[in-house]
């Protein structure tokens, strides 16, 4: 299995492609403002929608969505805020969480949480 920076960054890739095939337009992947990123940025049914990925190789320590602490969703809010303002985005926006876990090499289970947060 990669080590934990490449099987983020495959996470994402397979986050990527899960959200494509359930009809999600990827707008943009790790999308940077200041020491915000957010990992992928879409457009679904006319909402903008700010994703976290998080994959993790076991539920040992919890499920990858409990590691989206409350300075992570103040990053995305900022950054958001900004892509928002620069996009002239009028419409909905909502901010997801998609969960990976790999089983084994070959297998893992994702879970996309729909309107994981808001931030305050």
């Amino acid at each position: 299995m990669a080590a934990h920076n490449e099987l983020g960054k495959y996470g994402e890739l397979l986050a990527k492609r899960y959200l494509e095939e359930h009809g999600y337009l990827i707008m943009e992947m790790n999308w940077v403002y200041g020491r915000a990123e957010i990992d992928l940025i879409a457009l679904f049914e006319g909402k903008l929608i700010f994703i976290e990925v998080k994959t993790r190789r076991s539920v040992e320590h919890g499920e990858p969505e409990d590691f989206v602490n409350w300075k992570k969703e103040k990053q995305m809010e900022f950054a958001s805020s900004v892509y928002i303002e620069k996009k002239k985005h009028l419409g909905e926006i909502r901010f997801d969480i998609v969960a990976i876990v790999f089983e084994n090499k070959e297998f893992y289970k994702i879970n996309h949480i729909e309107d994981a947060f808001w931030p305050s």
